[in-house]
């Protein structure tokens, strides 16, 4: 684990599954929780539509840390105060024809946060890793739209590259775009 310290953030980096402690992943679980119930748009796959509880959310966040590996996948923790504020995954795929690409994943303030720059040290910090620690030249990532978000990433530097038009059904009458954004290293 290395530690990166950002205004107002300390931004930890976990590359190992035992690095992802049970009070990390409790840590991980619980802010999720919060940041899916106050309508953030990192809902995974196998979990229902908020309402979300902490149990629901568990074995995605076991999968994350069961999948952190030097090359493959980093996550990367905001703290504030010794709290945990943020965090986002940073993954490689492997196949060759993509591995010099990498996905970023799950970005998210935790409520309590949201506001004085955790995101944004958070994803200064991921282009970082992304292009000294795993040698990536490109980043992307999916954003749903309707909560202002595109506009969070074309501040921190990335570009809109297309569109899914209605991929996402947040509920009955209330589809949305899936936005893919591309960040050149």
């Amino acid at each position: 684990m290395t530690a990166h310290e950002t205004a107002p953030c300390v931004i930890a980096q976990l590359s190992r599954p035992e690095e992802a402690t049970a009070a990390v992943r409790r840590e991980l679980t619980a802010c999720w929780t919060a940041v899916v119930n106050a309508g953030g748009a990192v809902v995974p796959m196998d979990c229902p539509l908020p309402p979300v509880t902490e149990a629901a959310l568990r074995p995605a966040v076991e999968r994350i840390a069961g999948g952190l590996s030097p090359e493959r996948g980093r996550l990367l923790l905001a703290t504030v105060d010794g709290a945990l504020a943020g965090w986002l995954l940073l993954r490689r795929d492997q196949h060759p024809l993509v591995a010099h690409c990498g996905v970023v994943n799950h970005v998210q303030t935790h409520v309590r946060f949201r506001g004085i720059g955790v995101g944004a040290a958070l994803m200064r910090r991921a282009r970082d890793v992304a292009r000294h620690d795993l040698r990536l030249e490109r980043l992307q990532l999916a954003v749903r739209s309707g909560l202002g978000l595109e506009e969070f990433y074309r501040k921190a530097g990335w570009t809109e590259v297309g569109r899914w038009p209605g991929a996402l059904r947040v509920a009955p009458g209330d589809d949305r775009d899936e936005i893919l954004m591309s960040l050149t290293l």
